[in-house]
C-alpha cells in the first residue's frame, strides 16, 4: 500500500486532475483500512498486542548528552495536530508573508542563545529541520509514520518516515517531507508559489555493553519560494507610502489585485551532516563525547524582470546610487550567497540521580562566499571571508527534591558569551540570563545589485550586541486546572537591525521590554480548554517591532464513540494579535525591517475542528478563518502582504508498527 502511495504523489506531481488524485487517495486509504497490510498493531493468536506506541521509542541526541538512552514513546496525541503552528518543525508565533513556506521570523522575543559566525539568511529556517533536534528510534519492528495535510488552497505538506532496527545494537531510517503552496494573490487560477523538500537519512548505534552511542543524519533541504512584493496599489488605492485604515479595505481582491514583482524567486539550499558519538568511561558519571557538525547554505535571489516606470524609473527596489539604478545588472538580478561551516566539539559529560554536568571546547572553521550577476553570462565576486573561532562552554545542574540549580555557558575567544542561571524551588523558578553576540555576517557586509554596506572595515565596525533577561515562573497544578505563569525584564544595548531602508543600523540608546506570559489548562468532564496569552511592553520603539497582545485560546468536546474506537474533538481555536506596525520585507537581501507608514489592525482569527483518533490513524477537519467578513474582509501578515483567506483544511497522520 505504501508504494500504491508513492505512485499516487507522482502522478499528482506530474498533473494528475485534483478531484482524480482526492479520488485515488480515498481509495488508497480505503485499502488501507480493509486490508490486512493497514492493522498497525500486530496481534498473536490470543489477540495479545506485540507491537505498537509502546514498543517504540523515540531518542534524541539532547537526551544522549545527559547520558539518557530509554527515550521516549511515540506522540499519538491529536490536541495540537489540526494548528499550522505544529505542522512545521518550529511551533514558534511567526509573522510570515501570508502563506505557508513564505518567508517568516520570530513575532515574539526569544533570548538569543547563538555566538560566533552566523551568516544572518534565516527567513526559511522555519521551514528546515535542525539536524540536532531530529528523531531517532529503537523500534521491535519496522516503523512507518505517514503524515499528509492539505487546504483548498493549494496548500501542502507531505511527510513519510521508515525506520527499522537491528536487534537492539542499531536503528536506521529515512524521511522525505514535501511542504508546498499556491498563490492566492495576483493569481487565477493559482499557480505554485513555493516548493519545499526534505531528504533525511537517520542512524544510531550502540555497543552490547551499551557503554558506546553514535548517533548520526545527513539532511538535504531545497526551498524555492516565489516572490511577489506585496500588493501594487492601484488608482483608487491607497498609496504604498500613506496607507489608511478605511482605504486599506480595498486590497482584499485576494487574485484579482495586483504585485510589485512577476518573475522573482528565491532559493535557500542546505545541506548538513552532523554526528554525535559517547563513550563512557566510569559508569554515567564520566563520559567522553564528540560532535561533529557540517553546514553549507546557499542562498540566491534572481529577478529577471526589475520594475520600471514608463519614464524608466525604478520601482519597488531602492535606487543604488545617485545616477544608477542597479549596481550591476539594470534588467536582471542574480545575488548568491554560499556559507559552509564546521564545528567539531569534545568534551566530557555526566549524569547521575542529583547531578548533571558537561564541558567542552568547540572549534569553528566559516567560509564565506558571494556573487552578482553582471550580464546573462558573467558574474563576480562581490564578497569571500574566511573565520576561525574557537569556544569553550558547559553546563551544570543539581537536583534535590523540590529544589534545583542550573546553570550553563559558552566563550568566544576573544569577545562573545552567553551565560544563564536558573533555581528552582517548587512551583516557582527565577532565572537570569545574559549575552554578548556579534552582528551577522550579512549585516557586516554585502554587496548585491540593489544593496550594499560594509561594517567591516576599520572605523566602521558594530559593537557586539548585549541583552540582559530577568525571568520569574511560576507553575502550579489546582485539581484539574494547570496554571503557567512568567514574567521578565529584558535590557538590550548596541542593538543592530535593519532599519527603515531595509540596511543595518545600530541603534545608541538601550532598550527595555517588559514581557508577560500567562497559560492556563483545564479539564471539565469531557470539556476542555487552554489558553495563552503573552503581553509585551516597549516593543513599539525604534530598532524593535513586537505586538502589545498575542494570544491563542482552543475549547473543545472529546470523548469516545462508536464502543470506543473512535475518540475524538470537537472544538473552537481563535488567534488573536493586536494593533501593531509589521517589519517590512526586503526580499532580495532576505531580511525584514522596520517601517513606520503602515499599520496592521488588531484581529481574531477563528477556526472550527473535527479530529479524531482510531487506533494508530488520527485525522482532522477544519475550516480556517470561519470569522472572514464578519469583522473585516481580512488581514495584513505583513505590509501590503494578507493573510490567507477562508479555507477548508483537513489532515491524515498515520503509525504503522509492523
Amino acid at each position: 500500500m505504501l508504494s500504491d502511495l508513492f505512485a499516487l504523489f507522482s502522478l499528482r506531481r506530474k498533473g494528475l486532475s485534483a478531484t482524480r488524485w482526492y479520488a485515488g487517495l480515498l481509495a488508497v486509504l480505503v485499502g488501507l483500512v480493509l486490508g490486512g497490510p493497514a492493522h498497525a498493531q500486530i496481534i498473536d493468536d490470543s489477540t495479545k498486542v506485540l507491537y505498537g506506541p509502546l514498543t517504540t521509542r523515540i531518542i534524541r541526541e539532547r537526551d544522549v548528552l545527559r547520558d539518557l538512552t530509554e527515550g521516549q514513546t511515540v506522540d499519538t496525541t491529536l490536541t495540537t495536530f489540526h494548528n499550522l503552528r505544529y505542522w512545521l518543525p518550529d511551533s514558534s508565533f511567526y509573522q510570515d508573508l501570508g502563506n505557508l513556506g513564505t518567508a517568516s521570523r520570530r513575532l515574539l522575543w526569544q533570548m538569543p542563545t547563538q555566538i560566533g559566525a552566523r551568516l544572518g539568511r534565516n527567513a526559511f529556517d522555519r521551514y528546515a529541520p535542525n539536524p540536532a533536534n531530529i528523531p531517532y528510534y529503537d523500534t521491535r519492528s519496522p516503523f512507518t509514520y505517514f503524515r499528509y495535510l492539505q487546504s483548498n488552497l493549494g496548500e501542502q505538506i507531505f511527510e513519510l518516515t521508515h525506520s527499522r532496527s537491528f536487534k537492539k545494537l542499531a536503528n536506521v531510517g529515512i524521511t522525505y517531507n514535501r511542504v508546498a503552496s499556491n498563490k492566492v494573490l495576483a493569481s487565477t487560477p493559482r499557480q505554485g508559489m513555493v516548493r519545499h523538500s526534505t531528504i533525511m537519512l537517520f542512524g544510531r548505534y550502540q555497543s552490547e555493553d551499551e557503554r558506546y552511542h553514535l548517533l548520526a543524519n545527513y539532511l538535504i533541504t531545497r526551498h524555492e519560494a516565489v516572490e511577489q512584493g506585496g500588493i501594487k496599489p492601484q488608482p483608487g488605492d491607497p498609496t504604498r507610502n500613506l496607507p489608511r485604515d478605511s482605504t486599506l479595505r480595498q486590497l482584499f481582491d485576494y487574485q484579482r489585485e495586483e504585485v510589485w514583482l512577476s518573475q522573482a524567486l528565491s532559493r535557500d539550499n542546505r545541506d548538513d551532516v552532523h554526528l554525535t558519538q559517547t563513550y563512557r568511561l566510569l559508569s554515567k558519571g564520566l563520559t567522553a563525547y564528540h560532535t561533529l557538525d557540517y553546514n553549507r547554505q546557499r542562498v540566491r535571489y534572481d529577478d529577471d524582470a526589475i520594475p520600471y516606470d514608463n519614464a524608466g524609473n525604478i520601482l519597488y527596489y531602492p535606487r543604488a546610487l545617485a545616477n544608477r539604478q542597479t549596481r550591476y545588472d539594470s534588467t536582471a538580478t542574480g545575488d548568491s550567497t554560499t556559507y559552509r561551516q564546521l564545528d567539531n566539539t569534545v568534551g566530557v559529560l555526566g549524569h547521575t540521580d542529583a547531578v548533571d554536568y558537561r564541558l567542552y571546547g568547540r572549534y569553528r572553521n566559516a567560509r564565506l562566499a558571494s556573487r552578482s550577476m553582471v550580464n546573462e553570462d558573467e558574474s563576480e565576486q562581490t564578497g569571500a571571508r574566511t573565520l576561525n573561532q574557537v569556544f569553550l562552554g558547559g553546563t551544570a545542574a543539581f537536583r534535590y527534591r523540590q529544589f534545583a540549580i542550573e546553570t550553563a555557558g559558552e566563550y568566544k575567544l576573544a569577545d562573545e558569551y552567553w551565560v544563564r542561571a536558573s533555581a528552582t524551588l517548587g512551583p516557582l523558578t527565577a532565572e537570569i540570563s545574559s549575552i554578548s553576540y556579534a552582528p551577522t555576517l550579512t549585516q557586516q557586509q554585502l554587496s548585491g545589485n540593489h544593496y550594499a554596506w560594509d561594517h567591516v572595515t576599520e572605523g566602521n565596525t558594530f559593537r557586539n550586541t548585549k541583552a540582559n533577561q530577568l525571568l520569574v515562573r511560576a507553575e502550579q497544578k489546582l485539581g484539574s486546572q494547570h496554571i503557567w505563569a512568567e514574567g521578565a525584564i529584558v535590557d538590550l544595548t548596541d542593538l543592530v537591525f535593519y532599519n527603515e531602508a531595509a540596511v543595518p543600523e545600530q541603534l545608541q540608546e538601550a532598550r527595555r521590554l517588559f514581557i508577560g506570559r500567562l497559560r492556563h489548562h483545564v479539564r471539565l468532564g469531557k470539556f476542555r480548554a487552554d489558553h495563552e496569552a503573552t503581553l509585551t511592553g516597549g516593543g513599539d520603539q525604534p530598532g524593535l517591532r513586537i505586538p502589545a497582545l498575542v494570544a491563542n485560546s482552543r475549547i473543545a468536546y472529546q470523548g469516545y464513540l462508536f464502543k470506543k474506537a473512535l475518540f475524538g474533538q470537537v472544538g473552537l481555536e481563535t488567534y488573536f494579535q493586536s494593533r501593531w506596525r509589521p517589519y517590512d520585507y526586503s526580499p532580495s537581501t532576505q531580511q525584514f525591517y522596520v517601517q513606520n507608514t503602515f499599520t496592521s489592525r488588531s484581529y481574531p482569527l477563528m477556526d472550527v475542528f473535527v479530529s479524531g483518533d482510531i487506533k494508530a490513524v488520527t485525522f482532522f477537519l477544519k475550516l480556517a478563518y470561519l470569522n472572514q467578513g464578519l469583522y473585516r474582509n481580512g488581514y495584513f501578515a505583513t505590509p501590503y502582504y494578507t493573510g490567507n483567506p477562508r479555507s477548508f483544511q483537513f489532515g491524515l497522520r498515520w503509525n504503522f508498527f509492523d
